[in-house]
């Protein structure tokens, strides 16, 4: 099989900055989605109909991501008007759940779930999980690409995922992808590519040797070593006391940090902490000044939190202006996307820092590694393969995609995937 490449959306969109979507289908007859991509997560989620309140703006359904239906306007997932819709109970959304404000709770069911707009020719798969959301803290819905399994309490063997099963059914070469979230400062769309990666959209010259270990949960943890900002309001700063783990997770936008690298932000940029909503905001002064100074913040990155071998990404002020919208303020409000961790299990490097970094995932070699993106928006795909462990090539070798997958460091070692709401309470998955 070759690598598929899912085109995303055209639109930039989403209620705390613009970010680049992927249209979906879900049910039959179909209900398409614009949604975000999960780095952390294995389902797929969709807006329920009645996510949308009398209360709620007439637009809520598209403000969600949610197409018209049966040429009218959607406020969302309608499970009883498809025919191969599967109740299988109602949980919490447990993946997020370490994170202060990302929570609720999802009607799973198992359903038939297709990538890009009907009749596109996009891969579709029958029995896939699916969880109806009516929480507006996810106001976009999320495919996830996680090899993870799914435990349900109603059921005794896991339910697969959805890249799991691309792979198992030979859809796709290998459990792999390459993903950037795209930028809408540069007006560059996200690229994501299942079961290869395309190297036009970064410097294949330019790439780093340091190769990332995927933990025993499938997470993509890395170590910070250093946060340096350069043309801010006290010019050069180190912003990161001390290194620390944590992860990439392009579930939410924000980059989680701790409190006293927080407060280093806070001065250097003049932020405005709001705690009714734990945001930082910008006002409209300092806003006009930080877009003057166009400071640039680098993040140095490694395997461990000193030493060894790193990484330089470089990011723009661009990336983090943006703006946060209802139902989290009811106009749009100027914020930047950094967030105060309580504790080390809230470190996480969200999609903000995707705006400006290439991720290519080789979950079945258990590693991945990380690329500065090149601003390249007329370029044209370059699509390599990520072969299978499984894959035998001829008496001459390897063949050359995968030549060049080892020489862009794309990633060492072994991976196999292995592993409802009783009548009147919650039930949460296992």
């Amino acid at each position: 099989p070759t690598p598929y490449n899912f085109a995303p959306s055209g639109l930039f969109e989403g209620n705390d900055g613009s970010w680049s979507t992927f249209i979906i289908r879900v049910g039959t007859p179909a209900q398409t989605f614009r949604v975000l991509i999960s780095t952390a997560g294995q389902e797929t989620w969709v807006p329920l109909v009645d996510g949308c309140a009398d209360f709620d703006p007439v637009n809520c359904g598209a403000l969600r991501g949610v197409q018209d239906f049966q040429n009218a306007p959607s406020g969302g997932f309608r499970t009883n008007l498809s025919s191969t819709w599967e109740l299988i109970n109602l949980y919490k959304l447990a993946l997020e759940d370490h994170l202060d404000g990302y929570t609720g709770n999802g009607l799973y069911g198992f359903e038939t779930v297709g990538l890009q707009i009907q009749n596109s020719g996009g891969l579709t798969l029958n029995h896939s999980i699916v969880a109806g959301i009516g929480t507006k803290y996810f106001m976009l819905g999320v495919f996830g690409l996680g090899p993870k399994t799914t435990n349900f309490d109603d059921f005794n063997d896991p339910q697969p995922s959805f890249m799991w099963t691309l792979k198992n059914q030979s859809l796709i070469p290998s459990l792999s992808y390459g993903y950037y979230a795209g930028a809408s400062y540069d007006e560059t769309p996200a690229s994501l590519i299942l079961g290869g990666y395309d190297t036009s959209q970064f410097d294949v010259d330019r790439v780093s040797n340091v190769k990332f270990n995927i933990d025993a949960s499938y997470a993509l943890p890395v170590a910070i070593q250093v946060i340096q900002a350069s043309g801010t309001l006290n010019g050069v700063v180190t912003l990161l006391p001390e290194g620390i783990m944590t992860k990439i997770d392009s579930t939410v936008p924000e980059i989680w940090l701790p409190v006293a690298a927080c407060e280093k932000v806070e001065r250097s940029f003049g932020l405005l902490m709001d705690n009714a909503t734990g945001r930082y905001l910008v006002n409209d002064t300092i806003h006009t000044r930080l877009k003057e100074l166009n400071p640039v913040i680098t993040f140095k990155l490694g395997n461990q939190t000193f030493g060894g071998e790193t990484l330089n990404i470089v990011l723009p002020y661009s990336a983090f202006d943006l703006q946060v919208n209802y139902p989290i303020y009811p106009n749009a409000t100027n914020y930047f996307p950094l967030r105060r961790a309580m504790n080390d299990s809230q470190y996480v490097i969200g999609r903000t820092f995707l705006q400006e970094a290439y991720l290519i995932v080789d979950y079945e070699r258990q590693n991945f590694s990380i690329a500065q993106r090149v601003s390249k928006a007329d370029s044209t795909p370059t699509i390599v393969p990520i072969l299978s462990t499984s894959h035998h090539p001829g008496p001459t070798g390897l063949d050359q995609g995968y030549k060049i997958g080892i020489a862009v460091g794309v990633v060492v070692g072994c991976l196999l995937v292995i592993s409802g709401l009783a009548m009147w309470y919650w039930r949460r998955r296992r």
